[in-house]
């Protein structure tokens, strides 16, 4: 297949990889990370988390936090998304390590919703 995969993208879809170093801000513009990659439900292809990369230097090293999709809003003026949460709730948030990867599974699902008061589905 040639030509770049932002020629497939709608108003409404967007490609894995017009959203993998995506920057999130808060709602008062300040930058809090870039979405490294984000986690799909393989049976029903709902995205559940987009995993969200903080501290890092040109892409290397961080901590990583899974940011229930939901509370993502894409602001197309910013060219990146909005998570309205401040950077002392994001440092609670449960997170991990480049060599620390947790297993998601639904206990972990659950914590994550949890920290976020969001219903685990």
């Amino acid at each position: 297949m040639s030509g770049t995969t932002q020629s497939h993208e709608t108003r409404d879809l967007v490609s894995s990889d017009g959203v993998e170093g995506s920057v999130v801000y808060n709602p008062e513009g300040e930058r809090l990370g870039t979405i490294q990659c984000f986690m799909v439900d393989t049976c029903t292809g709902k995205a559940h988390y987009a995993v969200l990369q903080l501290g890092s230097r040109f892409g290397i090293g961080g901590d990583f936090y899974p940011i229930p999709w939901q509370m993502l809003i894409y602001q197309p003026s910013q060219g990146g998304y909005v998570l309205e949460i401040t950077r002392e709730q994001l440092g609670s948030a449960p997170h991990y390590g480049e060599s620390a990867a947790p297993e998601y599974d639904r206990d972990y699902g659950e914590r994550i919703s949890s920290h976020y008061g969001l219903a685990y589905d």
